[in-house]
């Protein structure tokens, strides 16, 4: 069964985490996340699911940034959450997708224990201008039923930054040089 707003409203900073979370951002069923103010993109042509792909970070200006079709952009949720008991999904706002612009189509899907900002898949349809801070996308809850595995996960738990994937891991390949681990490192540094 999904959570109803008042439900959800009811097991913040207990069974659900959302920070930052104003009241205005809960729905009859979900709750508003916001967009970071930065994306990423990949640099390779070919992006190849045995091997870590190059990125650059692109910023949102205060202006906004338009977004083309045929790149895929990565972003991620202003917000960090922290969910038990429940199964937390992530999915692209009506608002938006009337916009053409696609979010989450395929990793919206979280598990029980994740903690960290969401990071957000999305391409557009035609070229749509977007804004950091905007609510980009809704999270909600599926209660969970039998027992449950704590998470573990030494790829995207904790996150508190956009995650380029890292199917390259579960295929045996780490990172060369850790330079993807340099890449977040960085990224976490200039954040403070």
């Amino acid at each position: 069964m999904m959570l109803s707003g008042q439900e959800i409203a009811r097991r913040l900073g207990d069974s659900l985490v959302i920070d930052p979370c104003d009241p205005s951002q809960i729905n009859a069923n979900s709750v508003d996340l916001s967009l970071h103010d930065e994306l990423l993109i990949y640099e390779e042509v070919v992006l190849d699911a045995a091997s870590p792909n190059r990125f650059r970070r692109i910023g949102i200006s205060s202006d906004g940034l338009t977004l083309q079709p045929g790149q895929l952009y990565l972003g991620r949720t202003v917000e960090t959450t922290q969910t038990h008991a429940a199964v937390p999904f992530v999915q692209g706002r009506s608002s938006v997708g009337r916009l053409g612009l696609i979010v989450n189509p395929s990793g919206g899907l979280g598990q029980v224990g994740y903690c960290g900002t969401w990071t957000l898949e999305m391409h557009c349809v035609q070229p749509v201008r977007i804004y950091a801070g905007m609510k980009i996308c809704q999270i909600g809850y599926v209660e969970l039923t039998g027992d449950v595995d704590p998470y573990h996960s030494d790829k995207y738990q904790h996150s508190c930054d956009i995650q380029p994937s890292l199917l390259h891991r579960e295929l045996g390949v780490e990172d060369p040089d850790n330079q993807m681990q340099l890449n977040f490192d960085d990224a976490i540094e200039s954040a403070r």
